[in-house]
């Protein structure tokens, strides 16, 4: 008994030590360099105007309105655009619900811009991978500027300007493709009013 109890002290010290270690310890010690190096990033990435939450850099929102620019579809549950359920849709691109709702996608893009015969870019009419995506693509956003000139009685000409502005290239200019993230752009048009 007495070998047995020598052998699991060690043993249960050791879980003590490294749950208080792993488990209190450095979690306090990362959240708290987080805080001191990177407070936005660290507390969502959030972005504020006139002392609200506008939303989050990094979670894409619904926009549907005739003067703003959309974003890609969101395939979460049970709601778009919801950060608790962020997952794709696992349909395959063989699979009739997919191919079902990206018709209808098209179809409200070509009723929201009868005038516009430019090809839909492929992020406007699909979902990404997490559902959340904040970012189009910049051929996703040009592709909008005529519905969104008319609906805000602006010229084209500016706001292809303000696109080109809000276009984010690679990371380290080598990894990832050139996006524009919707809600800065979105905000961007109400500052320009």
């Amino acid at each position: 008994m007495k070998t047995l109890f020598g052998q699991l002290r060690p043993a249960l010290m050791s879980l003590l030590a490294l749950s208080v270690l792993t488990g209190l310890i450095y979690p306090a010690v990362m959240t708290g360099a987080a805080q001191l190096l990177f407070p936005g990033k660290a507390n969502g990435s959030l972005i504020e105007r006139g002392g609200k939450i506008a939303g989050s850099e990094l979670i894409g929102q619904p926009f549907s309105e005739a003067g703003r620019f959309w974003s890609r579809p969101s395939a979460t549950g049970p709601y778009p655009y919801n950060a608790g359920a962020s997952s794709g849709s696992n349909l395959g691109p063989t699979n009739p619900a997919l191919l079902d709702a990206v018709k209808a996608r098209v179809e409200a893009l070509r009723k929201a811009d009868p005038d516009n015969a430019a090809p839909i870019p492929v992020d406007l009419v699909t979902a990404s991978g997490s559902g959340l995506d904040p970012h189009i693509s910049p051929a996703a956003a040009f592709y909008q500027v005529p519905r969104v000139a008319r609906a805000l009685k602006r010229s084209e000409e500016g706001l292809r300007s303000l696109v080109e502005h809000h276009v984010e290239g690679r990371w380290l200019g080598i990894l990832g493709e050139p996006r524009v993230n919707v809600l800065k752009l979105n905000l961007a048009l109400e500052t320009q009013r």
